[in-house]
């Protein structure tokens, strides 16, 4: 992936990065989502390094509101249908940069983002467009495991992993 500059901030989507973008619909009209358990470690690991998560999301779900909550991600922005502007108010709220700023997304309404921080990176199985866009596309697909592998090689990047995964 070539030289990372200094990250303190993540900004992950959702629907297609942290699930697999499948959405599960209730009678009632509550919605399940699937979050994959290694992206949680890897976003708990982050936090401990002492990066800075936020999530901007297109949607609005009561299963991600108690999923940001459980994992200690204080910056969540749903229903953002400007993700520029939401970026803007994390931004503001937590001191960081555009360039300590990685976007990890999947599609169309990600590539806002893309534009706007240090760079990109996506989910194996990502639209075209972003893959394109992306300075590193995860081996791993949306929602199985893509964030855990985008936040290794940010750690692995400036040399903190092995001593996270030696603490834990």
């Amino acid at each position: 992936m070539g030289h990372i500059p200094p990250i303190r901030l993540l900004v992950l989507d959702v629907d297609g990065t942290l699930t697999d973008g499948s959405i599960l619909l209730g009678p009632d009209g509550q919605e399940w989502k699937r979050f994959c358990v290694r992206d949680g470690l890897g976003i708990v690991m982050w936090r401990r390094a002492g990066g800075m998560v936020s999530i901007i999301t297109g949607r609005h779900s009561d299963a991600l509101t108690h999923r940001a909550r459980e994992l200690g991600i204080d910056h969540v922005h749903q229903s953002a249908s400007d993700k520029s502007r939401a970026l803007d108010a994390v931004l503001a709220a937590t001191g960081c940069t555009r360039h300590e700023t990685v976007a990890i997304g999947d599609d169309l309404p990600d590539l806002a983002l893309f534009r706007s921080v240090a760079f990109g990176m996506a989910p194996a199985d990502a639209a075209p467009e972003v893959r394109a866009a992306a300075r590193h596309v995860m081996r791993s697909a949306g929602g199985h495991g893509a964030v855990r592998e985008a936040i290794e090689i940010l750690l692995r990047g400036d040399g903190r992993w092995d001593s996270l995964v030696a603490a834990h």
